[in-house]
């Protein structure tokens, strides 16, 4: 589909060509970027894109009659979590140009090659351009009427014979934070919580985890941030390609701090070249190497020991559990010896604070919410947490994958994290304006309106189970992938099965992605053209919890349609639309106000400070971003004073209120009006005969001197601060539970006001958890993979037994007592590439990326390739130990160790040999095709959340 690139032969700068092409009149560089869409941190993007693209790009920018209007538009990078801001060139209507934004303390001027080439996002040729349906095999146009109408009419007849529960409803981290929140109140509103998106299967677990360790689940600190660290430790991440405009902020902690940064990984990748010190261990040994590290520190009394009296809860059953792990048990488990790990504890104890940075490597793993919890007691230890320079930094994958997440676009909870128990659903029923019974009628029973649907991860069994295994009253019979890519989940062979089995299967995207084509369907396929955020406007939250406003590039192209104008076409088809819709004014167009539904969600998620940032204070951060410092986030002067950018959350109480926002969550070196704030007391006051909250460590300001539980209306009485309220907030009060009432439900923001004046934090000050009672495992516990090589290890660190979890059962030790690794030696394990992002339909069909990696590709280590007869650009097979097989091109490098190999994830398009390109529509297929990873990825689920294991399982490589 694409030029060859040309040989590696240096016959001058590309660029002159393009220059010459442009005009005879002399050009300077950041001209020349500009009229050829591209940006000085897409550089990378015009060394290697063809030149007559380039070319063509650059003519179109100067043709003669087009100098019209030109105006810049203001919006978001939609790849990864950083929060690039792009300034978009239109120019009548047409986005002619882009460069990055200058002044955003993110991107700082720079782009990505993924970032540098948007604008092919929202112009590209290879998009779905009409609603589309599969009829006897081949792909139909039809119009927008005639979809809605057969959709909504082959759902309702499934709803009516088997129940709302029997279709899912799987949204999307590429909805921006309004639509998010309507896709989550949608699928409530149809009877369901069979609804999920992306953040189950990449950091569902760091989530579970963090939030179960002290309050929030969500990177602590900042990008930013980071140039105050003295240490950095990165496990389990590879920011170098997934997340490359943050290596900008790691990179000046190390060159203005001397900081010495720590890369663990299984893979030696492009942000381990940056390392001052490089940890190969074994793949899905996170725990033990953690308690590895742990061990030097406890035994050489490196911990904070004043902060673990005053802040923590349940180090004490940590170095019991870290005093197996001597440094030969953590050598014989993890790989890694002792001596290396003593090195690196002493470096983490020497150069405080450090900041902890974790990706997917540590997340996708059957012990996933066991990896993140342990990474969260390695800074409690060294005393970390709350501080500039600290924390947590978890950076997250999709553009809005935070702020979905948040939103409640899961099957297990709520916007805002309230759960799905009755007390939520009335909550959210006052917000909405409904009466509770609407939506209790909605459901097929009670007990299913508070019970978790299917993950995202295992809705194939729920098509393919047996029906009396399944806890609701029918089997999945309709998926809707709204905004997904299938080739992104494992076990893609059942999932083919799954496709095939049900009634109906529905595509909302603006690319047909690998739904369209992996399964041998003839009919009951439709697919939707939805527009991309470029062509919408709305909030966005970056992985530092701050919100951006997006403003509209350019109207829908072809017959696409704003992703929230589409769920209310379908609410109107299924006679639910009134009732949903009564806070948010319906546009002529059919499209709701967006900033009607961003109000909304500010006057119910009081939980996590969702409630500050309006639509007007927003905007206003981003007309101001050259006001904000680059380090503290925070603006100087300016209409923003005070404020840190992107109010991130929480910004608690009303937008009237004017919270500037937390920078960094658990930091008590400032008044919690000011951004400051203590950990949370979600988990009681005592346990065990221990207190669990803090002891003698509290915000600056706060008139309570001491640990204090979450606030009530009663907590408020009992000080005497109750008087503080308003009759019009004492009235709203009352109007739910009076003086059980607590800072959660009170939708009038007064209990939060109240706590803050008097310099509290509204959701208390406790002291972090060590030891999670609640989970199987309450101590974070080494557990061998369930595909594992070293059966060795088997009878010392089994997996659990297995058990029934989200409607469905699930296996750990039935599989883990069979022995694979004599016909299957090697470890696989997946990750990211620079060029793509997820399940790479939008980033392959970009040519100015798809041009730059071409090939699906196996990474092998010189001494196995030798072993096999392989050489570098051979084709092999890989085989998985479940059945099903890859076709691939081998790449001999010593990046992997030996006995491991590494695919990315980021291809689809071929299955199991077989190209599957002429089973796109016609115009829709991908420049770039390839085998997924996870065709070849086997079974394998965490025991909290169900996040799938991609980073570890065996396979068998031959040549083709």
């Amino acid at each position: 589909m694409l030029r060859k690139k040309t040989s590696g032969v240096a016959n001058g700068p590309r660029s002159a060509a393009a220059f010459a092409a442009v005009s005879g009149d002399a050009v300077d560089r950041r001209t020349f970027l500009k009229r050829s869409g591209l940006t000085a941190g897409g550089i990378a993007v015009a060394a290697a894109a063809p030149a007559g693209l380039m070319t063509r790009r650059a003519e179109a920018a100067n043709a003669p009659g087009t100098g019209g209007n030109v105006q810049t538009v203001k919006s978001v990078c939609t790849h990864c979590s950083v929060g690039c801001t792009v300034m978009a060139e239109v120019e009548n209507g047409v986005w002619t140009g882009q460069e990055p934004g200058f002044d955003s303390p993110f991107n700082l001027g720079a782009h990505c090659a993924k970032g540098a080439s948007v604008r092919e996002h929202a112009h590209g040729e290879r998009r779905l351009k009409y609603p589309t349906k599969l009829v006897d095999g081949k792909w139909t146009q039809i119009s927008w009427d005639q979809a809605i109408e057969e959709i909504g009419d082959k759902m309702l007849e499934i709803r009516e014979q088997s129940g709302p529960d029997s279709v899912y409803w799987l949204g999307s981290a590429k909805h921006n934070n309004e639509q998010s929140y309507l896709f989550r109140k949608f699928y409530a509103f149809w009877g369901t919580n069979n609804g999920d998106h992306q953040a189950r299967i990449c950091h569902s677990t760091t989530v579970a985890g963090v939030a179960n360790t002290w309050g929030y689940g969500a990177m602590t600190n900042s990008y930013n941030d980071i140039h105050n660290s003295r240490a950095i430790f990165l496990i389990g991440g590879n920011p170098a390609e997934a997340h490359p405009v943050s290596l900008l902020h790691l990179l000046r902690a190390k060159e203005m701090n001397n900081a010495p940064m720590i890369v663990c990984d299984p893979r030696f990748t492009r942000t381990a070249a940056h390392a001052d010190e490089y940890v190969r261990f074994r793949p899905g040994t996170d725990v033990g190497l953690i308690w590895g590290i742990l061990w030097h520190i406890f035994e050489n009394g490196w911990e904070d020991k004043e902060f673990i009296r005053q802040r923590v809860w349940g180090m004490d059953q940590i170095r019991t559990e870290v005093a197996r792990w001597t440094p030969e048990e953590t050598e014989r488990v993890t790989g890694v010896p002792g001596s290396q790990l003593k090195r690196v504890a002493r470096t983490l104890a020497n150069n405080r604070p450090g900041t902890v940075i974790w990706c997917m490597g540590g997340t996708q793993h059957t012990n996933g919410n066991n990896n993140t919890r342990a990474y969260c007691i390695l800074q409690l230890a060294l005393g970390n947490m709350g501080k500039a320079g600290g924390g947590t930094n978890i950076f997250r994958g999709h553009d809005n994958v935070q702020g979905a997440t948040d939103l409640g676009v899961l099957c297990h909870t709520l916007p805002g994290y309230y759960g799905l128990a009755t007390g939520a659903w009335k909550h959210w029923s006052r917000v909405w304006n409904v009466d509770y019974d609407y939506l209790l009628g909605r459901f097929a029973s009670k007990d299913l309106m508070e019970a978790s649907g299917f993950p995202v991860s295992r809705w194939i069994d729920g098509v393919l189970e047996a029906k009396e295994n399944v806890d609701q009253p029918d089997g999945l019979r309709a998926m809707v992938f709204w905004g997904h890519a299938p080739n992104s989940q494992t076990r893609l062979p059942e999932m083919k099965t799954a496709m095939e089995k049900l009634d109906l299967l529905v595509v909302v995207d603006p690319y047909p992605t690998v739904s369209a084509v992996l399964h041998d369907r003839k009919d009951g396929v439709y697919l939707l053209p939805a527009a991309t955020q470029f062509e919408t406007y709305g909030s966005v939250t970056a992985s530092n919890r701050s919100l951006q406003w997006r403003d509209k590039v350019v109207e829908p192209l072809f017959e696409s349609l704003p992703d929230h104008t589409i769920m209310y076409k379908f609410a109107k088809k299924f006679g639910m639309a009134d009732e949903m819709f009564k806070n948010i004014k319906i546009q002529d167009n059919d499209e709701p106000l967006i900033e009607d539904i961003t109000r909304e969600f500010n006057r119910g998620m009081w939980t996590i400070g969702y409630t500050g940032q309006s639509p007007e204070r927003m905007r206003l951060h981003m007309e101001n971003q050259h006001t904000f410092d680059r380090t503290t986030l925070q603006a100087i002067g300016g209409p923003c004073d005070g404020d840190y950018y992107g109010m991130p959350w929480p910004c608690w109480g009303t937008p009237e209120m004017g919270h500037p926002g937390t920078p960094i969550l658990y930091d008590p070196s400032k008044p919690v009006a000011e951004g400051g704030l203590t950990f949370r007391a979600r988990f009681g006051v005592e346990r065990d005969g221990d207190n669990l909250l803090a002891e003698g460590s509290y915000s600056v300001g706060s008139e309570l001197t001491d640990g204090y539980p979450e606030f009530t209306m009663q907590m408020l009485m009992d000080l005497g601060w109750d008087a503080d309220l308003t009759a019009e907030e004492k009235a709203a009060i009352d109007a739910v539970a009076g003086p059980k009432t607590n800072w959660k439900v009170d939708l009038s923001g007064g209990i939060q006001r109240v706590a803050i004046e008097h310099g509290c934090a509204p959701f208390g000050n406790a002291k972090a958890r060590c030891v999670v009672w609640n989970f199987p495992d309450p101590v974070p516990t080494h557990r061998e993979p369930l595909y594992t090589p070293r059966r060795d290890l088997v009878a010392d660190y089994p997996t659990y037994e297995d058990r029934k979890m989200y409607r469905l059962p699930t296996r750990f030790a039935s599989i883990q007592a069979q022995d694979f690794s004599k016909d299957f030696p090697t470890i696989l394990t997946s990750g990211r590439l620079v060029e793509y992002e997820g399940g790479g339909d939008e980033t392959r069909s970009n040519p100015w990326l798809a041009e730059l990696q071409q090939d699906m590709f196996v990474e092998i280590n010189p001494r196995d390739a030798n072993n096999l007869g392989i050489k570098d650009g051979d084709r092999v097979w890989v085989h998985s130990p479940e059945g099903s097989k890859v076709n691939v091109m081998a790449m001999v490098t010593e990046r992997v160790g030996s006995g491991v190999v590494f695919m990315p994830f980021h291809f689809g398009g071929w299955y199991q040999g077989q190209d599957l390109r002429d089973k796109y529509p016609t115009g829709a297929d991908p420049y770039v095709l390839g085998e997924s990873s996870n065709t070849a990825q086997t079974y394998g689920y965490d025991s909290v959340t169900n996040m799938q294991e991609t980073k570890c399982t065996l396979c068998r490589i031959e040549r083709a």
